[in-house]
């Protein structure tokens, strides 16, 4: 019910026939957020400079197509003119008038006001129009006429409260506001009784054209003299001006007048047959009240608004049609019309014919395509297929119908849709089936061979179906399966000379009829990479969407030659990948989100193409005695003298670097190093760049490598290299005087290392002399011991004799005093005693530390052992038998812990 109430809706909107809608040039609203300036702009020029002047209230605006300048006088009075002539820029305002010129990349002003001194206090008078009439500027208040010669000012008073002046054929016409017109002739004013239509009208405009005089009132439209006779101009606008209110006009051409109104915008009247387009806030403009009228040197329009400014190209190879109340919605197709257009949207059929829409009933929904068959158009809807002819009829229920081609090799066409590929008996359309083997969404289809036909998958994947004679499906192939290729999302299909292209994952495939395998084109892949679209033109030209940008290819002399379309007619319009194209003669349609546009392929762009570079650095023109810093950024400004069409597409090279692209006029550098900078600057034509212009500038070497700092670096280095060497000399000295101290300090540790040597070699030479020493008394001691032990043996073998039996009285008397005389000395075995233990003192503190339980019987035993003495002779030492030095040899083991293997005498040698 929801849904049927929303369509009822829909269908009371979509009335039969719209609002008339013209074809519009394109139109430019430049807003003071633009120019950051005021609202109203009462006067607009060209100079010299190709640059554009505006009066815009307390601002003196320049626009040079890349930026902006702003000013404001000395007394920050209100600028209501503007007039350009050389290199001077006049403007008017209140009790000042003066000129402006450009000096150093900026405008000065120079007041001719202070000069002449001809505004006194009691002077209430505001220029309101600047003009040239006989080499001499004429600046026009509502009550006087200022008339400078370039020297001197002279004032002019007028007969009447006035308009507007107008110096027309060599005459000055003067507009009262309510005196009709004057003729300003010889230094005198003459009223023209002729024109008494004119009296109590203000005249905002007098052109002529065409040997005839027109007069364009504020409040009664317009007046037209001929052959002298003064009458209301026979146009269908001339009632509807009357209540719209003239504010100012002007002749485009001898065939073309733009009248510029306080309601309802502006006007281009074709003034040969009576047509006419309104641009006014319903289809383009921003406001509808224009203040002012001029022009460039494309003779294209500036207007001075109300609220800003507006840029018309009205001699552009472009039109569209804008439907800016959405009722429209989205264009997907366009076919022709004897006298228009029929129209395919989300919205439904609609019919733009003499400058009318019309929606077709019954045909709301998504339409994606629409083809003209003979007489009838085919209707490719989401609700099925339709065909129009006078009326609209549903033939059938096939949805989504996004492609009708007609087949190559009989009467037959194909259809792409929703659910696979349906095929027409005709162009009655009445019998059609549907290939059975195929039920995927197809987008597009193609051919080239009877029984082979494409076929592209909405989604992915490409296929190749093989019919039989009779159009019946034999095989369905996936062919981007087949040949391995993965990511086959978003396939296009392109027929071009004769043969079928697929772009595939950004490449451009062909079919190898011999192998049946997919191979690189090598002609396309060369030129048609990073596309998003592609739509043919005609069998020589298409048109390629790359980076958001339009392309008219056309294929001559074995090259492809490139034709940019602005961008600025679709920007931000354009639907890409449903982007179709219709060729009407020299032009072709295209379709946008809310419309379509016009563009005249064959267009004739004006020759000059001279280009000014204007570099700034820190806000500052740059000029021949300008160096800029190491590291800084430069703004380079590309100015062309045109503002519209004929604004060509420029390319630059940096230091020999790709073409680049200049995007809205502006180059800008960044971080640049030293030495000298090169740019130039080139325009696309076709397949080649053209130069146009070089521009050089000269970056600094860094402040680090300045002369100066060069000069500190030298005088541094040098200052560095004598502190070094004043250094390196005193620490050579101090290096020599430390060698010296040090070979004095290593002498004298030799000769502590030579005593200490020599003290140790004194101390070992006397170690070994005492242990010579230690050894001889040792032999002493024992040869003594041996000799005791002989006397005792001799004395004991006397004691023996005498002993014996004999009857030698006298002998024993002699053997007697013998005894007495070789008897052992006590004294002599004490000091004996006495030298063993002294000669062995370390080694019995080393036997005693070891063994605290032994004698000194034990000690001396040891001692004797120690001596290698035999027991006989340990014996005879210590005054006991043989037996007894045994035993006690026995008792001694026991004592120090041996066994009685080990030989005692060398197990004491070794303590």
């Amino acid at each position: 019910m929801k849904r049927f109430f929303l369509n009822i809706v829909l269908l009371f909107l979509l009335t039969a026939k719209l609002n008339a809608q013209d074809l519009l040039p394109f139109v430019e609203n430049i807003t003071k957020a633009n120019y950051n300036g005021d609202n109203q702009v009462w006067s607009v020029t060209q100079g010299d400079d190709n640059a554009m002047y505006f009066a815009n209230n307390h601002f003196f605006l320049r626009y040079n197509g890349v930026i902006w300048e702003k000013y404001t006088l000395p007394n920050k009075t209100i600028i209501r003119s503007v007039f350009a002539d050389g290199e001077r820029i006049y403007t008017g305002s209140f009790n000042e008038l003066g000129y402006w010129k450009r000096v150093a990349g900026v405008m000065r002003y120079f007041s001719l006001s202070k000069e002449n001194l001809f505004f006194g206090e009691a002077v209430n008078e505001e220029i309101w129009k600047i003009f040239k009439f006989k080499d001499k500027i004429y600046f026009q208040s509502f009550n006087q006429i200022f008339i400078y010669d370039g020297k001197n000012i002279k004032k002019l008073d007028l007969p009447s409260q006035i308009s507007y002046c107008f110096p027309i054929d060599n005459k000055l016409y003067v507009a009262s506001v309510n005196n009709g017109v004057y003729l300003y002739e010889n230094g005198k004013f003459s009223k023209k009784s002729s024109w008494s239509l004119l009296e109590n009208n203000i005249v905002h405009s007098i052109e002529f054209n065409n040997n005839k005089m027109y007069f364009f009132t504020r409040k009664n439209g317009v007046f037209v003299e001929e052959n002298g006779v003064l009458s209301p101009w026979k146009s269908v606008l001339n009632e509807s001006l009357k209540s719209e209110l003239i504010n100012t006009a002007r002749f485009i051409d001898s065939n073309r007048v733009a009248i510029g109104t306080a309601f309802k915008g502006i006007y281009i009247v074709d003034i040969n047959d009576n047509s006419y387009i309104s641009i006014n806030r319903n289809n383009s403009l921003k406001n509808n009240s224009v203040l002012s009228i001029g022009f460039d040197k494309e003779n294209d329009l500036w207007l001075g608004m109300d609220n800003g400014i507006t840029h018309i190209e009205i001699n552009s190879p472009y039109k569209s049609f804008v439907d800016n109340t959405g009722i429209l919605g989205t264009l997907y197709s366009i076919a022709p019309m004897q006298n228009g257009y029929l129209l395919g949207s989300n919205h439904g059929v609609f019919k733009y014919e003499n400058k009318k829409l019309y929606f077709i009933n019954g045909s709301q929904g998504q339409v994606w395509q629409i083809d003209k068959v003979n007489s009838k158009y085919v209707i490719g809807h989401n609700d099925g297929t339709f065909i129009y002819d006078q009326s609209l009829n549903k033939i059938n229920n096939v949805n989504g119908g996004w492609k009708l081609l007609k087949n190559n090799f009989n009467t037959t066409y194909f259809q792409a849709n929703y659910s696979g590929i349906v095929v027409y008996d005709n162009d009655s359309f009445s019998n059609f089936y549907k290939i059975d083997k195929l039920t995927k969404p197809i987008k597009n289809v193609a051919q080239n061979n009877r029984n082979e036909l494409w076929a592209v998958d909405n989604y992915k994947s490409l296929y190749k179906i093989e019919f039989d004679d009779n159009y019946i499906a034999k095989n369905i192939i996936n062919v981007t399966k087949n040949n391995g290729i993965k990511n086959d999302f978003n396939v296009k299909l392109f027929s071009f000379k004769n043969e079928i292209l697929f772009y595939i994952n950004n490449n451009w495939y062909k079919n190898n009829s011999i192998t049946n395998k997919l191979e690189l084109s090598e002609q396309f892949n060369k030129s048609f990479k990073d596309i998003t679209g592609i739509s043919s033109i005609d069998e020589n030209s298409f048109l390629i969407i790359k980076e958001g940008l339009f392309y008219v290819v056309k294929y001559e002399n074995n090259q492809f030659a490139w034709n940019l379309i602005p961008k600025k007619y679709y920007e931000g319009k354009s639907i890409n990948e449903e982007t179709k194209v219709l060729k009407q003669g020299n032009q072709i349609v295209i379709n946008l989100d809310d419309g379509f546009f016009i563009y005249e392929l064959e267009n004739k762009q004006l020759k000059s193409q001279k280009v000014q570079i204007e570099g700034f650095y820190n806000s500052n023109i740059i000029t021949d005695d300008t160096t800029v810093n190491f590291n800084q950024s430069v703004e380079l400004n590309v100015i062309t003298p045109y503002y519209g069409f004929n604004k060509a597409n420029l390319f630059y090279t940096y230091n020999n670097s790709n073409y680049l692209p200049i995007e809205n006029g502006k180059i800008i550098l960044n971080n640049l190093d030293n030495g000298w900078k090169e740019i130039t600057v080139y325009i696309r034509k076709g397949t080649k760049f053209i130069k146009l212009a070089d521009y050089e500038f000269k970056v600094a070497r860094p402040w680090y490598f300045s002369f100066w700092m060069v000069l500190f670096y030298i005088l541094l280095v040098a200052g560095t290299f004598f502190l070094y060497y004043r250094w390196n000399k005193v620490r050579y000295l101090e290096k020599i005087k430390l060698k010296e101290e040090e070979l004095k300090h290593q002498k004298e540790i030799i000769q502590l290392e030579l005593n200490a040597e020599n003290k140790i070699k004194m101390q070992e030479y006397e170690k070994h002399v005492l242990e010579i020493q230690v050894q001889t008394k040792a032999s002493e001691v024992a040869g003594k011991s041996l000799s005791i032990a002989k006397q005792s043996e001799m004395i004991d073998s006397i004691q023996t004799i005498m002993n014996s039996e004999g009857n030698i009285q006298s002998l024993k008397s002699k053997i007697n005093k013998v005894i007495k005389i070789n008897s052992l000395n006590k004294n002599e075995w004490k000091e004996f005693e006495i030298n063993l233990f002294k000669s062995n003192e370390e080694f019995i503190k080393a036997l005693t530390a070891k063994y605290n339980n032994l004698t000194p019987k034990d000690i001396r035993l040891c001692i004797y052992l120690k001596m290698n003495l035999s027991s006989k002779e340990i014996a005879q030492l210590m005054n006991i038998s043989y037996r007894g030095v045994e035993l006690h040899r026995y008792r001694l083991r026991k004592k120090i812990g041996i066994s009685q293997e080990e030989n005692l005498s060398k197990f004491l040698m070794n303590i």
